[in-house]
């Protein structure tokens, strides 16, 4: 007897946008630039850590220290998101995915400004941590949202296009990092002023968007019981969630500590056709100086590191869609984790001392094999767990990653701050982290063209 789970013939024969409604793809579009800004939201600091830090902390700061308290930042972002991401996607499962995502804009729109006013490490760590909260809270409700209202042979695709979208985010921060952040005469906290705009977003959600049936249906029948973290752990919903979580602590460790540094060996390149000395060899007043004398030159070519890598992630992030439809989830995963630890070895190790040429030509390539797997989540995530606690298991693997990622990132600091490690040193030791993931995927189900569970 055929699985009744599996797509019927006729639907697999059908290519994946064909009879999409006008509604469905508005669900896309909205869930998409949600995600945008979300991603600005995080991005922006990436953009502006090298100016910002150091403005942040005493004037005696080494380079170690800026490293230090920008990874403890980082640590703080992912704590925060994992901490938004379980309560708001389950206050998504009790009060319907759309007022909730109308929430979670707002919280980050509102707290991402508010960062510009930090005069103290601490504040912006603090500021990061509840920018975060919004930012994990929307990821969680809107990748269930559009797995929900698509059907099941569109699942991939529409989940891969949701989270690629993220690439524009990065794109908004690297133009403000180049214009604004880069421009002595403006300065990285106009940058952080620029959080507000998303909130507009929320009136355009609650005029256009509607509850999924799905949610709908769960909500009124009494049978069902209510969202909780005690439903999510049992019977074989509590093991999907295990390995969720340990799949995006991989991607969220790797993506914080190795994938958003790749910018910075080319930075790094530039320094050294500059001044002949490493950055890291400088003390705070010698960086500063630098800084004051090339900023615009440093920041362009920062900024153009950071552009190739999210090229080449933002194609990784589409074509992860395809590829798991192709190989299934487990083996896309496989394949990225394991060209993730290559390309990124190849990077800091192979191509730290590389002239700017040769670690430009690979920087894309860095960029699509360390952040592709990401899109994954959006898609696999939501497929691990029934209609009742979907939003409550998505938020709880993406975000409790988070938790599980930020003392990597604290070690990490920790190393460099402490130990002198270099950048290349730390961020080639995070990217073994890709090894679990690997490890992960011979317990995790394969989900191709199975319904969602109900």
């Amino acid at each position: 007897m055929p699985d009744s789970h599996q797509q019927p013939q006729d639907q697999r024969s059908l290519r994946w946008y064909d009879g999409i409604s006008r509604f469905q793809w508005t669900v896309l579009v909205i869930a998409s630039l949600g995600w945008i800004f979300d991603v600005f939201e995080g991005q922006i600091f990436v953009a502006s850590m090298n100016e910002a830090m150091p403005d942040l902390l005493p004037e005696q700061a080494s380079f170690g220290d800026v490293a230090y308290y920008n990874q403890v930042t980082f640590a703080a972002f992912l704590v925060g998101g994992a901490v938004g991401g379980v309560l708001f996607g389950w206050l998504s499962d009790r009060i319907g995915r759309v007022r909730t995502m109308s929430y979670t804009i707002l919280m980050y729109s509102l707290f991402t400004c508010v960062s510009a006013f930090s005069t103290q490490w601490w504040h912006m760590a603090a500021f990061r941590f509840l920018v975060a909260m919004g930012v994990g809270g929307e990821w969680a409700v809107a990748s269930s949202m559009v797995a929900e209202v698509f059907p099941a042979r569109a699942r991939a695709w529409s989940g891969a296009i949701f989270h690629a979208s993220s690439v524009f985010g990065t794109l908004l921060a690297i133009v403000a990092g180049t214009l604004i952040v880069g421009n002595p005469h403006i300065g990285w906290r106009w940058g952080f002023v620029l959080g507000t705009l998303p909130a507009l977003l929320i009136l355009w959600i609650r005029l256009s968007l509607k509850e999924p049936e799905s949610w709908k249906k769960a909500r009124a029948n009494p049978a069902i019981p209510r969202a909780s973290l005690s439903q999510l752990f049992r019977g074989r919903w509590g093991r999907h969630a295990l390995i969720g979580v340990g799949l995006a602590a991989v991607g969220l460790a790797t993506f914080w500590g190795v994938h958003v540094f790749g910018r910075d060996v080319l930075r790094g390149a530039k320094v050294r056709e500059l001044t002949g000395t490493i950055e890291s060899q400088m003390s705070q007043s010698q960086r500063q100086a630098l800084l004051d004398a090339h900023l615009p030159t440093i920041k362009r070519w920062e900024m153009l590191g950071m552009l190739l890598v999210t090229t080449g992630g933002g194609i990784g992030l589409v074509t992860f869609g395809p590829i798991c439809e192709r190989l299934g989830r487990r083996g896309a995963f496989l394949l990225f984790h394991i060209g993730g630890l290559i390309s990124a070895l190849v990077l800091f190790l192979g191509l730290s001392g590389a002239d700017p040429p040769l670690i430009m030509a690979w920087l894309p390539l860095f960029g699509f094999l360390t952040l592709g797997m990401h899109a994954g989540y959006a898609i696999y995530f939501p497929e691990l767990f029934p209609t009742r606690l979907r939003g409550t298991g998505a938020g709880f693997c993406f975000n409790v990653g988070r938790i599980l990622a930020a003392p990597i990132l604290i070690l990490s600091g920790w190393l460099q701050s402490h130990w002198n490690w270099s950048l290349a040193q730390a961020a080639s030791t995070l990217s073994a982290i890709f090894l679990v993931g690997v490890l992960l995927l011979l317990f995790a189900p394969e989900t191709r063209g199975l319904e969602l569970p109900e």
